[in-house]
């Protein structure tokens, strides 16, 4: 029987993969920028660490992880998101020690039991950007503003950020208890699930997926009414950083982010079909995982669906020639020095190849054609007697006579 890939699952192939190594280029040079560093944690870590920081009530610990109990008879999860991991790495490793703010960003695989479908997949990957020691308004902008750039920088014109503040310990309570009564008026138009977030955590409702769900709260009270004073100034100050920064932002109350860690803060950039990123403060974060009382804010922004963005936009990734060279051979001498010569211009940085499949002349410069070289040169014992060489230039047919001993002069045509 002819092994599959699990569902929900994809290989990535050579054809696709140099898409992925652009958009990550442009998103780690951005990060630079920034002084942002990267981070790089297990991909696997206690459940507890999930339970504990995401929240139990989200849909990822109650629905979507990947737990199993080792051969120590230890929980462990799969990581179905990063940020949890990244502040875990920052407590552990005493990282709130050094000169804050500490800027740190990742690329990872993520794992989340999710219906598979286009754009979703239950092994994904994520970039994310997570700033440690801040409570400034200021760097909220900044964090938007790192992937703002980020998306734009890849041709993504069509994006909209949609903001919203989701309260303190402060005015939480008071809302939580307005939205509760709200909701134990309708408890019987809500999903199973959510009548049971009813006692724990009502706000999680605010979150759920179901038709009938998102239909009563829709007029549910929002918390933009029920904000504190400092959050409500924190607020005013994010608004006014972003319009210093000329980027545009409606106010979305509906805003709440699965994940129960955030705080004052949040935000989504959308494109024309997919929530394309999406992050906020979480000032009690760190704290929870057993760390100092320290600010933190971020985003996560998923691979697949930037990809898929990208594609649905018309936007082509550029894409390199395989090869500058191949060089082609007649009779085993010939073989010979191409191979030695291959090895020479790999040294100088030249991406080349050689015949390893015994083909014909014709066969090679057919074989040339098909992998994209930019160049050929076929090597004989004219070639080798006379110590030169002549690079075709594939796209218009012009040739270059050059030194076969000469390969700074070889590199410099090819370039």
């Amino acid at each position: 029987m002819e092994m599959q890939a699990p569902k929900g699952t994809k290989d990535m192939l050579p054809e696709d993969a140099y898409k992925w190594q652009y958009v990550e280029s442009i998103l780690r040079d951005v990060a630079k920028n920034y002084g942002i560093r990267e981070v790089r944690t297990p991909m696997f870590e206690n459940t507890e660490l999930f339970s504990r920081g995401v929240g139990e009530t989200s849909d990822i610990v109650t629905k979507e992880m990947y737990t199993f109990n080792d051969k120590g008879n230890r929980s462990i999860t799969l990581k179905p998101e990063v940020t949890a991991p990244v502040v875990r790495a920052f407590v552990e490793n005493r990282l709130f020690n050094e000169a804050q703010p500490t800027k740190l960003y990742y690329i990872s695989p993520c794992f989340r039991y999710e219906k598979a479908q286009r754009g979703r997949f239950r092994q994904f990957h994520q970039f994310g950007v997570e700033v440690f020691g801040s409570k400034e308004p200021s760097m909220d902008v900044e964090v938007i503003s790192v992937a703002m750039t980020s998306l734009k920088k890849m041709g993504l014109k069509s994006l909209s950020l949609n903001i919203n503040n989701l309260g303190c310990p402060n005015c939480r309570p008071n809302f939580n208890e307005a939205l509760k009564k709200y909701l134990e008026d309708n408890k019987e138009c809500l999903c199973g699930l959510c009548q049971t977030r009813l006692e724990k955590n009502p706000m999680r409702i605010l979150d759920c997926k179901e038709k009938k769900c998102g239909e009563i709260t829709k007029n549910a009270p929002i918390i933009l009414d029920y904000m504190c004073e400092e959050c409500d100034t924190h607020f005013g100050k994010v608004k006014k950083h972003l319009e210093a920064l000329e980027i545009p932002y409606k106010v979305d109350p509906s805003i709440v982010r699965g994940l129960d860690y955030y705080t004052k803060t949040i935000f989504e950039i959308l494109s024309s079909e997919f929530t394309v990123c999406g992050g906020g403060r979480y000032d009690k974060l760190i704290e929870e995982i057993g760390g100092p009382d320290m600010p933190a804010v971020g985003f996560g922004l998923g691979l697949e669906r930037l990809l898929l963005t990208l594609e649905k936009e018309g936007i082509e990734i550029p894409k390199e020639n395989l090869f500058d060279l191949y060089i082609g051979a007649r009779g085993d001498n010939a073989e010979m020095e191409g191979f030695k010569l291959s090895n020479k211009l790999r040294e100088a940085g030249v991406k080349c190849e050689t015949n390893h499949m015994g083909r014909a002349v014709k066969a090679q410069m057919k074989y040339a054609n098909k992998i994209g070289a930019a160049f050929t040169t076929i090597l004989g014992d004219d070639e080798l007697q006379n110590k030169t060489i002549r690079l075709k230039r594939m796209f218009d047919g012009e040739q270059f006579e050059v030194s076969l001993e000469n390969i700074e002069e070889i590199a410099n045509v090819l370039k």
